[in-house]
């Protein structure tokens, strides 16, 4: 669950009212190289509609004069407005500008935090190129080594106030993480931060450069905030190790960092942002990934599913056409057959007469027909459904039934190895394999112009289903560039493969035609020791 963020009031006093506060509560923590205010004023800005920035300059400037008429107004009305109008004003109009130009308030990515930081360099650039031209105007001229230090301060100090307190107002006012996560940044809280707020102690009650060394471990926590809990983390981690240095320096009676330590605090809170964005980056780009996959494993299990009712129902189609062709050709044999044996039968009964007539031509021509049409009722027949895998089996009946006698008829050598028992294919399967045999020797003989056709089978098991490896080829002259249209051989065959779950697949790398095919049985294993 992820816990809404806050909301910023739809009103102008009222946020003028609670920037003043917060203006007023953070004033006491400014120091040399801490500038807060500066970074809530920034923040504000940048996360308000430009409607409001009336009310919340307003009162940051009654909030200035508050405390400067507290301190008893030392430099005059004058000086205040020359010391404390520009640089709201300038910062004001930067961020105009820059919101002008798609500027957001969101540190997501990387890409996003280059752009917010690059935004808050040129900003604080601006305000501080503005100051040193009214202090070089209205003071007496100085060391320029004492100017160069006082606006490399302001920039150190403006820049620090806004990567310390914007990362946790957009925290704040942005959609945040779960419940979850929460929990767990505040459980490596307690046992990371805090102990190492204690190491920062001990450090830096020793000599030098034992707190030197403090200093630089504090930043430790940081990158480790980063890289488990993305900027929110290392944003906190900073704030906190922040918050002790300067505990420590200024509250306990140590000498203040230098201005090199605060650089180096900078550099690595802005280093720790990007690593912490990148991080997260890299985290919702993996959950994407993990949804997609989610997806698509999803998909494929129903591509699966409807690629099973597609082979479902071509196997039902194939075994109706099956059960068609046997009902069929039991039609055509007990019908058509019987007809032409009795009218042989009349024939025979009467060729005395049609000799005594001198009409034994007739009887002979009659005759004649008559096998003619036996034959080709036997070719129909075969065709519809081959008696010979009834009769024969499959292995007899691919090396010894019709088709031998179709190739050897058209002149061609017939080669066979076939390997493995049928017992272990399902009847669809056995009927499978001889019709590719028989579509791809009767494509041989009517197309390759091939004087060798060889056909290897080999039927086995693996992982308890019955496998059929179909190996097809001739030496004749291959297949067309382009096939004729309405040309099914080819096609009829796959389809007749795909039906049944199996691979067909016309190999390129042989001269004429070679296929390989795979086809898996649907049979169970048998016992093959209590078969006859």
């Amino acid at each position: 669950m992820r816990l809404k963020p806050f909301r910023l009031p739809d009103s102008g006093p009222l946020l003028g009212a609670g920037y003043l506060l917060l203006w007023l509560l953070l004033w006491p923590t400014v120091q040399p190289y801490w500038m807060l205010p500066y970074g809530l004023r920034f923040g504000a800005l940048l996360l308000t509609p430009v409607r409001y920035w009336g009310w919340l300059l307003g009162a940051e400037l009654v909030a200035t004069t508050g405390i400067s008429m507290a301190h008893g107004m030392p430099t005059g009305w004058s000086g205040f407005a020359i010391d404390e109008l520009p640089e709201p004003l300038v910062m004001a109009l930067g961020l105009w500008l820059l919101r002008r130009f798609n500027l957001h308030a969101s540190l997501n990515s990387p890409q996003e935090v280059t752009q917010l930081m690059l935004s808050v360099v040129l900003i604080v650039t601006a305000t501080t190129a503005v100051d040193a031209a009214l202090l070089g105007l209205l003071s007496t001229p100085g060391s320029p080594d004492l100017m160069l230090s006082v606006l490399g301060e302001a920039l150190l100090s403006h820049y620090l106030g806004i990567l310390l307190i914007v990362p946790l107002m957009i925290m704040l006012l942005r959609p945040r993480p779960a419940d979850r996560a929460q929990a767990s940044l505040l459980r490596d809280g307690l046992l990371v931060m805090l102990p190492s707020m204690v190491i920062l102690l001990l450090l830096s009650e020793q000599a030098a450069p034992q707190p030197q060394f403090a200093r630089v471990l504090s930043l430790a926590p940081v990158l480790f905030f980063a890289f488990r809990h993305g900027w929110r983390g290392a944003s906190l981690a900073m704030i906190i190790s922040s918050l002790g240095m300067t505990l420590v320096e200024q509250y306990l009676g140590h000498a203040p960092a230098s201005a090199a330590a605060y650089l180096f605090l900078a550099v690595a809170g802005t280093g720790a942002l990007m690593l912490g964005s990148a991080t997260d980056a890299l985290r919702r780009s993996s959950e994407r990934v993990a949804e997609q996959n989610i997806y698509l494993g999803a998909v494929n299990r129903r591509l699966d599913q409807l690629a099973h009712q597609l082979r479902s129902a071509a196997r039902g189609n194939l075994q109706a056409d099956e059960n068609q062709r046997r009902h069929l050709a039991a039609e055509l044999h007990d019908e058509l057959g019987q007809n032409i044996t009795a009218i042989q039968t009349h024939v025979k009964l009467a060729q005395t007469r049609l000799h005594q007539a001198g009409m034994e031509d007739i009887s002979t021509s009659i005759n004649a027909i008559l096998a003619h049409m036996r034959r080709a009722l036997h070719r129909l027949l075969d065709d519809l459904r081959p008696a010979v895998l009834d009769e024969f089996g499959l292995l007899r009946a691919l090396d010894e039934g019709p088709i031998r006698d179709l190739l050897n008829s058209a002149g061609m050598s017939y080669h066979t190895e076939l390997h493995g028992d049928p017992r272990l294919l399902d009847d669809d399967t056995r009927t499978a394999i001889y019709r590719l045999v028989q579509e791809s020797a009767t494509n041989a003989v009517k197309h390759a112009q091939a004087s060798e056709f060889r056909l290897r089978l080999r039927i086995g098991e693996r992982q308890g289903i019955a496998l059929a490896l179909l190996d097809l080829r001739d030496n004749g002259t291959g297949l067309p560039s382009r096939l004729p249209r309405g040309g099914r051989g080819l096609q009829g065959m796959r389809d007749r493969v795909t039906s049944l779950g199996g691979q067909f697949r016309l190999r390129a790398d042989h001269a004429g035609v070679h296929l390989r095919i795979l086809l898996r049985s649907n049979n169970q294993p048998i016992d093959l020791g209590r078969q006859n």
